[in-house]
């Protein structure tokens, strides 16, 4: 299934990463049961370790799997925000204080 591979050839899966489907896989997409299953039941996203659980398969092959669904373009990715990108403290006060003000 995941050809001998640890860490998938594409992409970094942490196990709060949302996975989505772009659609169903072309009917000549040759998938393991196991990612023809991933596409389907990712038509609403899910977490990476939701995936594992659902599919009772440990979490480095789930990932080996996703990243050769993402190299194929049949799933998007979607990180969770970082620090970094979420709003100031301050710039929430003040959404708060005007929200207040209303």
């Amino acid at each position: 299934m995941t050809g001998g591979r640890s860490a998938p050839d594409k992409g970094r899966f942490d196990l709060i990463t949302l996975v989505v489907s772009r659609g169903p896989a072309p009917p000549t997409a040759q998938l393991f049961p196991e990612q023809a299953a991933i596409v389907e039941m990712c038509r609403r996203p899910l977490s990476v370790a939701e995936i594992g659980a659902d599919l009772d398969l440990p979490v480095g092959t789930v990932r080996v799997l996703l990243g050769d669904l993402l190299a194929a373009g049949l799933i998007e990715t979607h990180e969770p925000p970082t620090l970094s990108e979420l709003p100031s403290e301050d710039l929430l006060r003040e959404l708060l204080a005007g929200l207040r003000a209303l």
